[in-house]
């Protein structure tokens, strides 16, 4: 399957509340925005909150490491990239990157997995989770 069908793109404008008192997006931010794509890429495939509460399970991240390229200021515009690496049994590695059409200003590579809410275990990702994010 070719790469760029595989990454969800968001794209957004960057607010004055995400800035810090030097002028540019504070490192909390960051993980805010991604954040917020990694939600608009899931919710855009029918697993919003209301049908994660209904089916039980839903994503949680379990370890996150983030590289900061380029400092991001008010009102830029930029796009955020998302995409499943690899897949293994319950683990998945999400990349997303943080960039316009010229630059990168950040990455982030995310170790995440499925957690059923009742059992608050980690299960294998359901065949409609797979299907909807391409795994």
């Amino acid at each position: 399957m070719n790469e760029e069908i595989k990454k969800h793109v968001y794209h957004l404008t960057i607010k004055e509340q995400y800035l810090d008192y030097f002028g540019h997006v504070n490192h909390a931010a960051y993980l805010t925005l991604f954040e917020e794509a990694r939600w608009e890429w899931i919710s855009s495939r029918g697993f919003n909150l209301d049908r994660i509460e209904v089916i039980g399970y839903g994503p949680v991240i379990l370890e996150a490491q983030v590289q900061y390229k380029r400092e991001l200021k008010a009102r830029q515009r930029i796009f955020i990239e998302s995409h499943v690496r690899e897949q293994e049994r319950v683990i998945s590695v999400i990349e997303q990157t943080m960039r316009d059409e010229t630059q990168i200003y950040a990455t982030a590579t995310l170790k995440a997995g499925i957690i059923d809410f009742k059992r608050r275990k980690l299960i294998p990702p359901p065949d409609e989770w797979k299907d909807a994010l391409k795994l």
